[in-house]
């Protein structure tokens, strides 16, 4: 009998969002109530922390990440308590992807919100899937938002290698996504931090024309203000604020 996950939970909104996480992932899975007995068929039941306890079963997750507690309840259904090898591929870029490989499977898939971001993913992946052998690699391209992960990633003292990702990126509808999928599956070469971060003159432009749209056309940020956003010094949020705190005390 094929084994899926059950949905336990009296938390209308933690429900909805595991039934439209598991949804978008195609993943079977049933919703369970505390008045019925739980069917055999479940392997692994998704609940909140605070009703874990009253559900007698051992394969229990309690949710509080959920992208990490439905990958941790997959892991928990698929019956791996440890994986002997851990790969976590990074596509670099504003958004960076990340791809999670336990012993050659794909086992969790993300897309970080920032290069510096990727650091609590891969440090969310080593303590959700424990491995005898961990391996973060990191595809070569785009160096500057490259060595900001790089940079972020050594705080932890974790081994990195970087990848040649040539060939890697595909027309697909999660291209960031499947692109660091292939780069964890490459052996790449180790380097040691610290790594150098020198925005290129198109990329500092990028930034000053990102911020004329974000600002409706107001504001247009220095190029030393754009520099700080694409070392990752400051959000782009910030620079325009500067810049416009600037721009009042010049006009008095």
């Amino acid at each position: 009998m094929q084994k899926v996950l059950g949905i336990l939970t009296e938390d209308f909104r933690l429900y909805h969002d595991l039934v439209a996480a598991l949804k978008a992932r195609d993943l079977p899975f049933v919703s369970l109530s505390f008045s019925r007995r739980i069917p055999d068929s479940v392997g692994a039941v998704l609940t909140s922390p605070a009703e874990a306890g009253r559900i007698r079963l051992r394969r229990v997750v309690p949710v509080d990440d959920i992208d990490s507690s439905i990958a941790k309840a997959i892991q928990v259904l698929k019956g791996k308590s440890a994986w002997t090898e851990l790969w976590i591929g990074i596509d670099p870029g504003r958004e960076p992807g990340v791809a999670i490989i336990g012993d050659g499977e794909v086992i969790d898939t993300r897309i970080a919100a920032s290069p510096e971001a990727v650091a609590f993913h891969v440090r969310q992946a080593t303590r959700t899937f424990p491995a005898k052998e961990a391996r973060i690699r990191i595809g070569h391209g785009d160096p500057t938002n490259r060595n900001r992960i790089l940079n972020a990633l050594s705080r932890d003292a974790l081994p990195v290698e970087i990848v040649d990702e040539a060939g890697t990126t595909r027309r697909t509808p999660q291209p960031d996504v499947d692109a660091a999928i292939d780069i964890a599956r490459t052996r790449g070469h180790r380097v040691e931090p610290p790594f150098e971060v020198r925005p290129t003159p198109g990329e500092v432009r990028e930034i000053q024309r990102r911020s004329r749209l974000q600002s409706g056309g107001i504001v247009t940020i220095s190029s030393d203000l754009a520099g700080a956003v694409a070392r990752g010094d400051l959000s782009l949020e910030d620079a325009i604020a500067r810049a416009r705190r600037q721009g009042r005390r010049l006009k008095r």
